[in-house]
């Protein structure tokens, strides 16, 4: 089964996929983006015999995979600052009419005021973390060379813990449902964890 899903991924295809479902994301957090960089990267395991012991076929490269899942992230929190400058006072008016969007972004500009981005890079693995750091951000009217370069570093760490997730779990597993649900349920741990501190962070 894996073998036939390694294959299916072989094609480039495979990367439009995964860039357009990260990119989009930020506007719809209910897209499984990091379930499908899971499976990509646990079909690259299978399928080149890392977890089978078997011959090995064109599959997913590991490393474009990974650039790829980033470099969307960062072209959708760009595009998702970019929205959020442009909307004015409409867009304010709705960030004040929501505790947690305000608070969010007072804590977010007092981060990247000091100088320091480390929130943006735990609230990329927060659930619907990345959209409220990129759109606060962006009404805030902070500085891009105080964001996008945590964005990046955000959107790479991301991918690259995500891609792991699946390769060595297809490696320590096997390649099976069980390991991708285990890869899942370990992204979904790590975005409660990063939730959590997110809320727990002092204003």
């Amino acid at each position: 089964m894996w073998e036939s899903l390694g294959s299916l991924a072989a094609g480039p295809w495979i990367y439009v996929m995964v860039a357009l479902s990260v990119l989009l994301d930020v506007f719809l957090p209910v897209l499984p983006s990091g379930v499908l960089v899971i499976t990509a990267a646990t079909a690259a395991a299978a399928g080149s015999g890392a977890a089978t012991g078997q011959v090995p076929h064109e599959v997913p490269d590991i490393l474009a995979l990974i650039l790829s899942a980033a470099t969307a992230s960062l072209l959708g929190d760009v595009a998702a600052y970019r929205l959020a400058w442009r909307g004015g006072e409409r867009l304010d008016r709705a960030i004040g009419r929501s505790r947690r969007l305000t608070v969010a972004q007072e804590r977010l500009g007092e981060a990247l005021s000091r100088g320091g981005g480390a929130l943006v890079v735990l609230a990329r693995f927060a659930p619907a973390g990345r959209s409220v750091v990129s759109f606060c951000a962006g009404a805030a009217h902070r500085r891009a060379r105080d964001f996008v370069p945590w964005s990046a570093l955000a959107g790479l760490s991301w991918a690259a813990y995500s891609v792991a997730l699946g390769y060595f779990g297809a490696r320590w597993l096997g390649a099976t449902w069980l390991a991708t649900g285990v890869s899942v349920a370990a992204l979904v741990g790590a975005g409660a964890a990063a939730g959590f501190l997110v809320r727990r962070r002092p204003a």
